[in-house]
């Protein structure tokens, strides 16, 4: 969780850093950027630490479990493949190293909670009953070593940052909408590449 939170820390500096520098509407358009950014990560980390229900069952049972990624377009998340009532069901969560390791193992649902190994995982979103869409790559048999050493922080940016792409879009659009200059084109583009490198993070990105 600590990387999603640094991800959002960033995102809103590089947003309010131009605060003084903004006329009315650029001031105003920061400050929705800013609450957005607030909002939904505060409904994330709710979601992923139990504040809010993520569909799971509440009995705490046990149940085999396996970890599959997603690959979809420029998305990559991990998710948990388990058996509930008879249906196979999915749960995004956030990456952890421990992720990388694990072939088959039993997980504990809890309601607002769910544990692999003993190891807490953190919901990135809501249990669903329906294949995520894309690639889902199952974990190989058995665990490469070398995968751990692919999780770090500045890959995981870097790959998140390919979203960044919108950016000169959106400050074209900007500029288009609202005038403003080359000034005002390299500020929507800055803050609109941080911002979409923030929502790959915070909905769950997984770097491997």
């Amino acid at each position: 969780m600590s990387y999603p939170a640094l991800v959002t820390i960033g995102t809103l500096a590089i947003t309010l850093v131009w605060v003084p520098f903004a006329d009315a509407d650029q001031i105003a358009m920061l400050g929705t950027i800013s609450l957005i950014i607030l909002g939904y990560t505060g409904f994330r980390f709710a979601v992923a630490s139990g504040l809010l229900p993520a569909g799971l069952p509440k009995d705490g049972r046990e149940v085999a479990v396996r970890r599959v990624r997603q690959q979809h377009r420029l998305v990559s998340r991990s998710w948990l493949e388990f058996t509930v009532g008879g249906k196979n069901r999915w749960l995004p969560v956030f990456f952890d190293p421990v992720l990388v390791t694990l072939t088959q193992d039993t997980a504990v649902l809890e309601g607002r909670a769910v544990s692999v190994g003993g190891v807490r995982m953190y919901p990135s979103g809501r249990l669903r009953d329906s294949e995520p869409v894309g690639k889902l790559i199952d974990n190989p048999a058995r665990p490469d070593p070398e995968a751990l050493g692919r999780t770090g922080i500045g890959r995981r940016l870097l790959l998140d940052a390919q979203a960044a792409v919108v950016g000169p879009f959106a400050g074209l659009l900007w500029v288009y909408a609202s005038g403003g200059g080359w000034i005002a084109f390299v500020v929507a583009t800055l803050v609109a590449a941080a911002v979409a490198t923030w929502l790959t993070a915070i909905r769950g990105s997984d770097p491997t």
